[in-house]
């Protein structure tokens, strides 16, 4: 099913409609539109700057009538998403996460199961999620209003969502870093997860674990780390899962096994690039799997980190949602997820 959008000065109407013989949409008949209404929710503390006042004013140039909503604690995003549903039902609704990823996976929390769309406008240290998209600016405040939506998956860990990558060992350390030096100069900001990789060099090189994937044993041992990818990136632009398809109902499962230092620094570049699925060097160290399901456990507590955020635990068992959400991309790449 194709969707057409009428852009109105206040409002943006969504069609549903039937595709023809050459795939192109055509207006459907006796079908009501569905006022769609723009929830901004704000993360004062992404990026290092709140963007409440910018944000609003470039809403009000762009002749936008919007909700804000600035969370105010971890995990009052979620919260303030699923109380606005439950509060809202049956209304067409856009929630925009403005901030991060961390701010993003709150919002996609809060709606996952619901009939909404969830969009990113990144103004945080990583976004990470919107590279996907390749060529598609976000930050186009008027453009992203006016975006169509695509059906994209979405991992469950227990009670918790995750809508990029979920990492366990080596980075969710890295993660742990970045937490305690983000706002700190020269160290922190976007050079906040190379100061993790510094750090957990010392202190996250093994984890031991047992992994199942689709209920198959995987992997047992020691891992330097292991992710679990809808999305390409993570790290602020680390393209960990270049082989990853968000739509596609299978999360990209990847691990690599311990390594000594020097090793390391030379695969790092490669890692950042996202080449190192492609590279028959690192095959002895490197495993990697599409799957729907996925058990880690450890005999101890440990990590792992959900779109940045950590949990803690020593089992965790993450599921691929096929298509639970509706995010809004701008037009002019949609074609890229098709």
């Amino acid at each position: 099913m194709n969707v057409f959008q009428l852009t109105f000065r206040n409002f943006a109407f969504f069609i549903p409609c039937a595709n023809n013989k050459n795939g192109v949409g055509a207006l459907c008949k006796n079908r009501r539109p569905t006022v769609m209404k723009h929830v901004f929710v704000i993360n004062p503390c992404a990026g290092g700057k709140d963007r409440s006042d910018d944000i609003a004013a470039e809403l009000d140039i762009i002749g936008l009538d919007a909700e804000i909503h600035t969370t105010t604690a971890p995990r009052d995003a979620t919260r303030f998403v699923a109380r606005w549903l439950a509060d809202h039902p049956g209304e067409g609704v856009r929630f925009y996460a403005c901030g991060g990823d961390g701010t993003l996976n709150e919002v996609v929390s809060g709606a996952v199961g619901a009939d909404c769309e969830v969009t990113c406008y990144p103004c945080g240290s990583g976004n990470d999620y919107v590279k996907y998209f390749e060529g598609t600016d976000f930050t186009d405040l008027e453009a992203l209003t006016q975006a169509s939506s695509v059906e994209v998956d979405v991992m469950r860990v227990g009670d918790r969502y995750c809508i990029n990558t979920l990492n366990f060992g080596f980075e969710a350390e890295v993660c742990r870093t970045m937490a305690d030096v983000r706002r700190v100069p020269v160290i922190g900001g976007r050079m906040a997860y190379t100061t993790g990789i510094v750090k957990s060099l010392a202190t996250g090189r093994r984890n031991p674990c047992r992994i199942m994937a689709d209920g198959e044993p995987w992997f047992e041992g020691d891992l330097l780390l292991a992710s679990l990818a809808n999305g390409r990136y993570a790290g602020g632009g680390y393209k960990c899962a270049p082989w990853a398809e968000n739509d596609d109902g299978l999360m990209e499962l990847m691990s690599i096994q311990p390594m000594s230092i020097a090793r390391f620094a030379k695969m790092i570049g490669h890692y950042e690039r996202g080449e190192h699925l492609d590279m028959p060097e690192l095959h002895d160290v490197i495993r990697h799997r599409r799957t729907a399901h996925v058990t880690i456990e450890s005999e101890h507590p440990f990590f792992i980190a959900t779109d940045g955020e950590l949990l803690e635990g020593t089992r965790f068992d993450v599921e691929c949602l096929h298509k639970a959400l509706r995010f809004a991309v701008p037009a002019k790449t949609l074609t890229t997820n098709t």
